[in-house]
C-alpha cells in the first residue's frame, strides 16, 4: 500500500471539482441553518432542480446552458416559496419535515415514467456541457498542476468556475453577514420572539433566508450536471444532503469559511478512507470484504463521523461553540 499516493490523491480530491459543487451547496445549507436557525433536510432538492434546469432546457429544449442555469434558479426559487409558505410559520421540526420529503418526491418524479419525455426517467439527460466546454479557455488536452495536482484542460475550467462560484457566495455570506439583515438573521436563530417584539417581521427574513440558501444550492446543481455532462435522478438521494450536513457541522455552522473547509476536509477524508480501505484489500488484510462493501463502510465512517462531531466538537473545526451548538433549536 503507497500511502503517499493514497495521500496525494486525496489532496486532489479535497481541491478538485466535487469537493468545490459539495462547498458551494453548503454555503446555500448555512444560510438556512447555521445563521437562520432552519433545519432543512432536503438541501439536495434544490440541488435536484437546479440540475435538472440545465439539463431539461440545454437537452430537451436546445436552449443555450445560460437560459439553463436561469430555469434551475427559476425552480428553485419557485421550490423555496412552497415549501417556505405553509411551514415557515410553524415549529421548526415541520420544515425539516417537509423539505425531506419534498426532495424525496422530486426524485421519485423525475425519475417516473410518465416523466420521462423531458427528464429521461431513470436514464437521466446527457450531453449538457457542451456550451460550457466552448468557452473553455484551456487546452482540453493539456495537464495543468503538478503531479497527483494536475486536472485537465475541462476539469480545470469547472474548478476555475466552481471555485470561483464558492469565492463569490462566500464574500456575499461575509457581507450579508456584517448587514443589518445579517444581525437580524442571527437573532431570529437565537431568540424569534424577541426578534418579533422588535417590529420585525420573522416570517420575511425566514423565508428571504431559505430562497437565498435554496438558490445556492440550486447552482451547485447546475455546476454539477455541468462538471459530469450528464444527470441521473437517484445522484440524488438524502444521503447527499446529510454528507452536505457533516461538511457544514465538520466546517463549523455559522462560520463564513465553514462549509469551504468542511467540504475539503470530508473528500481528504473520504478518499483516504476509500484508499486504505483498497490498500488494505489488495494486501489481503481485509479477505471478508469485497468490493462493495467499502462503500458501505465509508457511509458508516461518515454517521460515526456526524456522531463524533456531535458528541465531542458540535461548534465544529473553526465554530464559535457560545455562538453555534448543533442543538441550538
Amino acid at each position: 500500500m503507497d500511502i503517499l499516493s493514497i495521500l496525494a490523491e486525496s489532496t486532489r480530491s479535497a481541491l478538485g471539482p466535487i469537493a468545490a459543487i459539495y462547498a458551494l451547496a453548503a454555503v446555500g445549507l448555512n444560510f438556512h441553518f447555521g445563521y437562520t436557525g432552519l433545519l432543512n433536510f432536503g438541501q439536495v432538492g434544490f440541488m435536484l432542480v437546479g440540475a435538472y434546469g440545465v439539463g431539461v432546457s440545454v437537452a430537451v429544449f436546445d436552449l443555450p446552458l445560460l437560459a439553463g442555469f436561469g430555469v434551475g434558479l427559476l425552480c428553485a426559487l419557485v421550490l423555496a416559496l412552497l415549501l417556505g409558505v405553509p411551514t415557515l410559520r410553524l415549529r421548526a421540526d415541520y420544515l425539516a419535515i417537509t423539505t425531506i420529503a419534498a426532495a424525496e418526491v422530486l426524485r421519485l418524479v423525475y425519475r417516473a415514467g410518465f416523466a420521462e419525455p423531458l427528464t429521461g426517467g431513470v436514464y437521466g439527460l446527457q450531453n449538457l456541457a457542451s456550451d460550457f466546454r466552448t468557452l473553455n479557455p484551456f487546452d482540453g488536452g493539456t495537464r495543468y498542476g503538478v503531479g497527483a495536482l494536475a486536472y485537465n484542460g475541462n476539469h480545470m475550467w469547472v474548478l476555475v468556475v466552481t471555485w470561483g462560484l464558492v469565492a463569490l457566495t462566500v464574500g456575499l455570506t461575509w457581507m450579508l453577514m456584517h448587514s443589518p439583515w445579517g444581525r437580524v438573521i442571527k437573532g431570529v436563530r437565537e431568540d424569534e420572539e424577541a426578534v418579533r417584539s422588535l417590529g420585525k417581521n420573522v416570517f420575511a427574513y425566514k423565508m428571504q433566508a431559505l430562497v437565498l440558501g435554496g438558490l445556492i444550492g440550486a447552482m451547485a446543481g447546475c455546476m454539477l450536471a455541468v462538471y459530469q455532462a450528464s444527470i441521473q435522478p437517484d445522484q440524488f438521494k438524502p444521503q447527499v444532503t446529510f454528507f452536505l450536513w457533516v461538511i457544514l457541522l465538520l466546517g463549523g455552522a455559522g462560520r463564513v469559511f465553514g462549509p469551504v473547509l468542511g467540504a475539503m476536509a470530508f473528500w481528504f477524508l473520504m478518499t483516504f478512507t476509500d484508499g486504505v480501505l483498497k490498500g488494505f484489500g489488495s494486501m489481503g488484510w481485509l479477505p471478508f470484504l469485497s468490493g462493495p462493501d467499502y462503500g458501505a463502510i465509508q457511509l458508516a465512517f461518515v454517521g460515526l463521523l456526524l456522531v463524533l462531531l456531535i458528541v465531542f466538537r458540535p461548534q465544529g473545526i473553526i465554530g464559535d461553540r457560545k455562538e453555534m451548538l448543533i442543538n441550538v433549536k
